[in-house]
C-alpha cells in the first residue's frame, strides 16, 4: 500500500530522519514509538504529505508522489490520508457535525450527502447527543471521536494519528484503541500511530521504534 524508501529530512543543521525506510499493507496497524525528537512525527507529517522529504521516495499503491504538483498532492491527501492529532485541531466555532463535515466540504461534495455520512459517523462513535454540541461543551474523549469522525470522513485508506491518546485519561484511552481495532476490521482500513502508550503500541501488528532517525533493527 505505502512504501518509502530512504527517508531523509534536516532542518537547520540537525538532521532528523536519516534514511527511513517504511511500508504498510491494507488493513494493517503500525505503532512508531520512540523518546521524544527520535523523528517520529516528522516522519508522520511526510507520510502524510504535509512536509516534504529531502531526498527518498514515497509511493502509494504504486503512484510516486513525488511527481505530484502541490495542487494534486492537496486532492490526493484530502481523498486518501485522514489524520488524528494529540490536541483534536477541531474549530471552536462550528459543531462537532460542521467540524466532521470539513473534509468532504473541501472535496467540493454535495452538502446534503455530507450532513447524512457525517451524523451517522457521530451515531457510529456514540454522538448521537452530541452532534450540535460546540467542542467547548464536549469532553476530551468525546472531542477525540469527533476528530475520528472527521479523519473517516472521506473514507480514506489511511489514517496517520499522531499520539491520540496523549491527552486523554486511562478510560478515554482506552476506548479509543479498541475503537481504531473496530474500524479496522469494519472499514479494511490502515492505521499508523505515533504513541508513547505501551498499551497502543502493542495492539498493533507491528511496533517500531525509533531512535535518532532511523528504526531500530
Amino acid at each position: 500500500m505505502i512504501v518509502a524508501s530512504g527517508i531523509t529530512k534536516s532542518y537547520g543543521k540537525l538532521q532528523v530522519l536519516k534514511g527511513v525506510d517504511f511500508s504498510i499493507q491494507p488493513a494493517e496497524i503500525v505503532s512508531i514509538v520512540g523518546a521524544s525528537g527520535a523523528g517520529k512525527t516528522t516522519l508522520l507529517q511526510i507520510l502524510g504529505t504535509l512536509d516534504k522529504a529531502e531526498s527518498g521516495n514515497i509511493s502509494y499503491f504504486g503512484e510516486n508522489l513525488n511527481a505530484l504538483s502541490d495542487k494534486a498532492l492537496s486532492k490526493f491527501r484530502n481523498q486518501n490520508i485522514g489524520f488524528i492529532f494529540q490536541f483534536h485541531q477541531l474549530f471552536p466555532e462550528f459543531t462537532a457535525l460542521e467540524n466532521v463535515m470539513i473534509p468532504g466540504m473541501i472535496a467540493g461534495k454535495n452538502k446534503a450527502e455530507l450532513k447524512k455520512r457525517a451524523t451517522q459517523l457521530l451515531e457510529e462513535l456514540n454522538l448521537k447527543d452530541r452532534i450540535d454540541h460546540k467542542p467547548s461543551a464536549l469532553s476530551g474523549g468525546e472531542q477525540q471521536r469527533v476528530a475520528v469522525a472527521r479523519a473517516l470522513m472521506n473514507s480514506p485508506k489511511l489514517i496517520l494519528a499522531d499520539e491520540p491518546s496523549g491527552n486523554l485519561d486511562s478510560k478515554n484511552a482506552k476506548e479509543l484503541h479498541d475503537l481504531f481495532l473496530e474500524l479496522r476490521e469494519r472499514t479494511n482500513q490502515a492505521f499508523v500511530i505515533v504513541t508513547h502508550n505501551e498499551d497502543l503500541a502493542k495492539m498493533a501488528d507491528r511496533r517500531l521504534v525509533m531512535v535518532d532517525g532511523r528504526f531500530q533493527a
